[in-house]
C-alpha cells in the first residue's frame, strides 16, 4: 500500500530518539510560518543560506507532524522544543536529519512507489 509523499527521520540527541515527520501539509504549514516557500527554503540550503529561525521551524514543524501521526490528535510541542534540540545536536546534525526528510516528499514520485512494488508481484516465489 502506498504511504504517499512522505520524509521521516529520527534526530538522536543525547540517546533520546526525536521522530519527525514531513508530508504535504507539513511543509505548507512550514511555508506558512517561514513565509518561504519550500523551493526557497531548499534552495537556502544548498547554497548555504538557510538560517537557525528557519530550521527550527522546519524542526518544530516535523516533531509536531510526528506526534500528530503516532498520536491522533496529540498537543503541540512548546515552540523552545526545536531550539532545545539545536543547542543539545548542533546545527549540522540536525539540518542533515530534516533536509533529507523534506527532500523526499518535495522528490517524491508515485510510479516509482509503482515500479518498486511491481518488481515484487512480477517475482517467482522463493
Amino acid at each position: 500500500m502506498s504511504t504517499g509523499a512522505r520524509g521521516e527521520g529520527i534526530l538522536l540527541v543525547d540517546g533520546e530518539e526525536h521522530r519527525i515527520l514531513f508530508t504535504n501539509r507539513a511543509l505548507a504549514e512550514a511555508e506558512k510560518r517561514t513565509g518561504k516557500t519550500m523551493v526557497a527554503l531548499a534552495q537556502g540550503a544548498t547554497e548555504g543560506e538557510l538560517g537557525i529561525g528557519d530550521m527550527a521551524i522546519l524542526l518544530q514543524t516535523g516533531l509536531n507532524a510526528a506526534r500528530r501521526d503516532e498520536m491522533g490528535g496529540a498537543r503541540l510541542l512548546p515552540p523552545n522544543t526545536a531550539f532545545n534540540l539545536l543547542d543539545r545536536a548542533g546545527f549540522a546534525q540536525v539540518a542533515m536529519v530534516v533536509l533529507e526528510a523534506v527532500g523526499a516528499v518535495l522528490a517524491y514520485d508515485p510510479n516509482e512507489e509503482e515500479e518498486e512494488g511491481g518488481d515484487e508481484e512480477d517475482s517467482p516465489p522463493a
